[in-house]
């Protein structure tokens, strides 16, 4: 049985560690962050079978990769909470000689994080090649993937889509924040994407969508289905149709709160909105 109510409490944490974050330091990405959060709760705490500790191989576990690594900020939060370090440590966030820089790297050693992600489009490919070395290694657990849709206008995901497919990396599910916004504006007028769920299937993918993305039964609900299709001769792709700053009315929906961070004012008022579950870091 899923602790819905459990998995909410954190949510709203982890809401609040975003914006403190962000606001701490006058910089990141609270929009895409927000949207994504009930998703990330819901793979970390519920939906991925992990062990204790953290190695960089991930043998014996479910893994998972950022390819968005622009929202840093709730995938930080999720780590400390989850127990991979110390919560105090946000608080470092993007700080010199912090190991939470702004996009995730991997020279700093931060336990939870196997690919630096700063630059967009490749996670899909190193996504794919664990989810193959585990085939390999007769590893039956799964790789996670989570993706911006702006971030499909790269080219080299395409490569990657095609790739899995052919070679059935069934082992694989990828999910897309479908929230369509980006950094310059609506995805559909910078470079319209079109409609995923059918490149996705015409590539060869099963496709399953999340109608509401920050709703977490339905989260739960479709990566429990992910997960029994997996091992079927297809990968798995999940649009998650999330709502850019989801959980602070002023940052809903705008893809100006991409990569902007609030003033006094606006945290207080953010933070109004949130409520306070774990305590504060």
């Amino acid at each position: 049985m899923h602790d819905i109510s459990k998995l909410k409490d954190i949510a709203s944490q982890v809401r609040r560690d975003i914006v403190r974050m962000v606001h701490a330091c006058q910089s990141g990405h609270p929009g895409g962050s927000l949207g994504c959060t009930d998703f990330l709760v819901a793979l970390y705490f519920d939906a991925m079978e992990r062990k204790e500790g953290f190695d960089m191989t991930g043998k014996g576990e479910d893994v998972f990769y950022l390819s968005n690594g622009h929202i840093s900020p709730v995938f930080y939060s999720v780590l400390a909470h989850a127990g991979y370090f110390g919560k105090s440590e946000l608080a470092s966030f993007r700080k010199l000689n912090s190991r939470l820089q702004g996009h995730p790297t991997t020279h700093e050693h931060l336990p939870g994080v196997r690919i630096a992600s700063g630059s967009l489009g490749q996670g899909m490919s190193v996504a794919i090649g664990h989810a193959a070395g585990k085939k390999l290694n007769k590893d039956p657990h799964l790789v996670f993937s989570l993706h911006g849709d702006g971030e499909l206008q790269e080219g080299q995901n395409w490569e990657a889509i095609m790739y899995a497919a052919h070679n059935r990396v069934d082992n694989l599910i990828a999910t897309v924040d479908y929230n369509g916004q980006q950094i310059d504006g609506p995805t559909s007028k910078v470079l319209s994407l079109g409609n995923l769920r059918t490149k996705l299937e015409a590539f060869g993918w099963k496709v399953l969508e999340v109608e509401n993305g920050n709703d977490m039964e339905e989260i739960l609900n479709v990566l429990d289905e992910a997960k029994l299709s997996a091992g079927k001769g297809q990968p798995i792709g999940i649009l998650l149709k999330t709502g850019m700053g989801y959980g602070v009315d002023y940052m809903m929906g705008s893809h100006a709160w991409h990569g902007k961070a609030p003033n006094d004012e606006q945290l207080a008022k953010a933070l109004d909105q949130l409520e306070e579950t774990l305590g504060d870091y």
